[in-house]
């Protein structure tokens, strides 16, 4: 009988105030999720693959030009990054 009538005030406490806030913030993240995209995140989202597209462009040509000046360039990157992997091990 005991335990009862000190877990009340905190049961009672926890179904006013803490349910409510939890259901209510579930099921706002429900919604959220099933609504999808914004229309600022799709634009955000745009934006950010236009970007990439443009970086993948100048990567190819940079990578263009040092193949046409410097043929052995690639050899090179690799060799070094293999030389920095087997000195971290």
């Amino acid at each position: 009988m005991e335990f009862w009538k000190f877990m009340f005030v905190p049961t009672i406490l926890f179904l006013v105030i803490v349910a409510p806030m939890w259901i209510s913030m579930h099921y706002r993240s429900v919604n959220r999720a099933a609504r999808g995209l914004t229309r600022e995140d799709r634009e955000s989202v745009e934006h950010m693959l236009v970007t990439v597209d443009k970086l993948t462009d100048r990567i190819e040509a940079l990578e263009s030009i040092l193949d046409a000046d410097h043929r052995e360039w690639r050899q090179q990157v690799d060799r070094q990054g293999r030389d920095q992997h087997t000195s971290e091990g």
